[in-house]
C-alpha cells in the first residue's frame, strides 16, 4: 500500500512538473566540471525570465527532491539546480572514488565552471546567486569576489561562521538537552566542546543531527518536508533515495572544513546586491548571527528579512513566502540591473 501511494504522488508530481509553455525550459543532463560529469537541471516557463543558481546545502543534499514544492517559483524564475560532488546524481554517477578532490576550493572552481556554463547556454550575462544551508559558505565567497557574474545573491539558512565567536547555537542546544533531561546527549556535547574547529567529521555531523531532533519545530520540518520530499521526489528511484543518503554520508567531510572560516575576515564589502532571508526559529544557522553579519555589510542594495514559523529549510517549508520576497525584494532589482545594462 505504501509503495502504491508514493507511485501515485510520485506520478501526479510528475504531470505537474510538465513545462509546456512556448519559451520554456526543462533539461536536465551531466556536464562536465571540474575533471568531472556533474548532474544540471534548468527550469522554467519563460527563458526571458532572471536565472537562479542554486547553491545547496547538506553537505551533500541535492535540491532536486524540492522541485515539486517550489514548481511556483519557475512562473518567475529560470531554476538551475547542480547536484556538486558528492551529492545526487552527480555522486550516484561516479560513486564514492569517482568525486575528485573533496575540498571547498575546489567546490567553489566548480561553482564558477557551472556559472559560466549557465551564461552560455542561456545567453545571459549574470545569474542571481541563491545558497542556502552549507551552499551559502561557497556563496558568500562567489559573491564577494565576483559581481560581475552575480546580479544578486540571496542567502537563506544562512551559515555566519565568524571565526569561533559566536556559540549562540551550541549553547542554545545544551539547554535543550538539559531541559529535557537528555544527559547522555549533553555529555557527549559538553565533550565536543564549542570550537567547531577542532571536530571530526563525525562529531560535525552527530552535532547536527542532535540540533535537529530537540527542537520540535525543525524535527516536525525534517519529517514532512525534507523526509516527505525525498519519499515522494519523482526524480529518485528507491536505489536513488539509497544513493541519496549515501551521497550526504560521504559529503560529510566538508563539515569540519568549513568550521575554522571567519565570514568577518573574509569581509563584509560586497559590489552587488546582498539579500538574507532566514527562518524566524532556525536553531541550526539562527536569525541573529546572520542579522548582524548582515548589519555589518556594505552592498549597493541589502535587505533582511524573516521567514515566519519557519525552522531550517525556511525556503522550502514555506516556498510561498520565499517566493514573495523574491519577487517583492529581489525580482525588481536583478530586472532594473538587467534592463539599465
Amino acid at each position: 500500500m505504501l509503495l502504491t501511494y508514493r507511485a501515485l504522488k510520485r506520478r501526479a508530481h510528475t504531470r505537474n512538473l510538465r513545462i509546456t509553455t512556448a519559451n520554456g525550459v526543462d533539461e536536465s543532463s551531466y556536464v562536465r566540471i571540474g575533471g568531472i560529469d556533474q548532474w544540471i537541471s534548468i527550469r522554467g516557463e519563460d527563458r526571458a525570465n532572471p536565472v537562479i543558481l542554486e547553491l545547496h546545502g547538506g553537505p551533500g543534499a541535492s535540491n532536486l527532491i524540492f522541485v515539486p514544492r517550489t514548481r511556483a517559483w519557475e512562473r518567475h524564475f529560470t531554476v538551475v539546480r547542480w547536484d556538486m560532488r558528492g551529492a545526487g546524481r552527480t555522486f550516484a554517477a561516479g560513486g564514492p572514488e569517482g568525486q575528485g578532490e573533496m575540498t571547498l576550493d575546489r567546490l567553489y572552481e566548480d561553482a564558477l565552471e557551472v556559472t559560466h556554463h549557465i551564461r552560455t547556454r542561456l545567453g545571459v550575462d549574470k545569474v542571481l546567486l541563491l545558497a542556502n544551508s552549507f551552499g551559502t559558505v561557497t556563496g558568500l565567497r562567489l559573491a564577494r569576489d565576483h559581481p560581475e557574474l552575480y546580479s544578486a545573491y540571496v542567502g537563506t539558512d544562512q551559515n555566519i561562521i565568524g571565526g569561533g565567536r559566536d556559540t549562540s547555537a551550541y549553547d542554545a542546544l545544551l539547554a535543550r538537552l538539559e531541559k529535557a533531561g537528555k544527559k547522555k546527549q549533553l555529555a557527549k556535547t559538553v565533550a565536543m566542546g564549542p570550537d567547531r574547529s577542532a571536530w571530526s567529521a563525525h562529531e560535525w555531523a552527530e552535532y547536527a543531527k542532535t540540533v535537529v531532533t530537540t527542537d520540535p519545530l525543525t524535527y516536525d520540518t525534517m519529517k514532512t518536508v525534507v523526509i516527505r520530499s525525498l519519499w515522494f521526489s519523482p526524480f529518485h528511484t528507491l536505489r536513488g533515495l539509497r544513493t541519496y543518503l549515501k551521497a550526504q554520508t560521504f559529503s560529510e567531510q566538508l563539515g569540519p572544513q568549513a568550521m575554522s572560516i571567519d565570514e568577518y575576515a573574509e569581509g563584509t564589502d560586497f559590489r552587488l546586491p546582498f539579500f538574507v532571508f532566514q527562518g524566524d526559529s532556525d536553531v541550526l544557522t539562527p536569525p541573529e548571527p546572520a542579522r548582524r553579519f548582515h548589519e555589518s555589510v556594505t552592498a549597493p542594495v541589502k535587505d533582511f528579512a524573516l521567514i515566519r514559523q519557519a525552522s531550517h529549510f525556511a525556503s522550502f517549508r514555506h516556498p510561498d513566502q520565499f517566493l514573495d520576497l523574491l519577487l517583492t525584494k529581489v525580482r525588481p532589482v536583478v530586472w532594473a540591473e538587467a534592463v539599465g545594462s
